[in-house]
């Protein structure tokens, strides 16, 4: 079962050009759609999956099958899946750490709505310096961080409009090992310019670039396969939350298109998810496969 040759959209002439470039290669770009599908499909399914399930749906997004091994080795080996064997085939199952940051994910990615909807003016400063020698927690610091909806807009400081996400941001320094040292303040500002700060902390043209490609792929389908079209379209969604601070109306530019697109996206994944699930329902249904 290394390829469904009579599932719809198995190839991949009816999928956009760029994807299919974009991932038609490496095992980083098939583990990063391996990871959609693992959120999309395989969290709420609640059961293994074969190896020939993978196969079959990022093939339709072209990614090569000796890709999609590697990236599902690689992942099992960090932990996040757990191998079982049934007869001579090899099958996938979350581990209880890879459901729990899928879950939380989901949680964000189905949560974000471009802008913050209220603002009562206050903000979370983190104060933090991390030695230039120490790269792992400063990198796990600035990718967190930045998850969460902060922004620096100067060395050593962090900021964010969400100030419930204290404990979130708490989580992030211990584990990076800089409780203790950092300072952490519920703020409000005053004094000079608003506008220039969030400017200097985030990148909203480039973000707003991000946003008009988003509009512009998916104000049609992608692709007639409901499997590739819904694994694009939440694969493409699902790296806004990761640069999109989620910034209140008021400090976004007049022109901001991340509403606009977050409306997009849901609409699209509610007019398409069933098909999908119905798809990767049939791909890996026990009674099929056995037969």
């Amino acid at each position: 079962m290394a390829s469904a040759p009579s599932a719809p959209g198995n190839g991949t002439a009816d999928l956009a050009p760029a994807l299919n470039r974009r991932h038609a290669g490496g095992a980083e770009s098939a583990r990063g759609l391996l990871f959609t599908v693992l959120g999309e499909l395989v969290l709420p399914a609640e059961r293994c999956t074969l190896t020939s399930a993978f196969i079959d749906v990022l093939g339709r997004l072209g990614v090569e099958e000796k890709a999609t091994r590697q990236a599902l080795m690689r992942t099992a080996a960090d932990g996040w899946l757990v191998t079982q064997r049934q007869g001579r085939r090899t099958a996938y199952a979350l581990s209880e750490d890879a459901r729990r940051l899928l879950t939380d994910g989901a949680a964000r990615i189905y949560g974000f709505r471009g802008a913050q909807p209220d603002w009562d003016g206050r903000w979370l400063l983190i104060l933090a310096r991390v030695p230039e020698t120490e790269r792992a927690a400063r990198h796990l610091l600035r990718t967190r961080l930045t998850w969460a909806g902060f922004g620096s807009p100067t060395p050593g400081a962090w900021i964010s409009t969400h100030v419930d996400r204290a404990g979130e941001a708490e989580r992030v320094l211990d584990e990076a090992g800089l409780r203790e040292d950092a300072q952490m303040f519920r703020a409000e500002h005053h004094g000079g310019s608003l506008p220039a700060m969030v400017r200097q902390a985030w990148d909203l043209d480039a973000i707003e670039r991000r946003y008009e490609e988003f509009l512009a792929e998916f104000a049609r389908e992608p692709s007639s396969d409901p499997l590739s079209r819904t694994i694009q379209l939440v694969h493409a969604w699902r790296r806004f939350p990761q640069i999109d601070p989620e910034l209140p109306g008021e400090l976004l530019p007049a022109r901001w298109s991340g509403s606009r697109a977050a409306e997009l996206f849901h609409r699209r994944h509610e007019e398409w998810v069933a098909a999908a699930r119905a798809e990767w329902q049939r791909i890996t249904d026990p009674a099929a496969l056995r037969s």
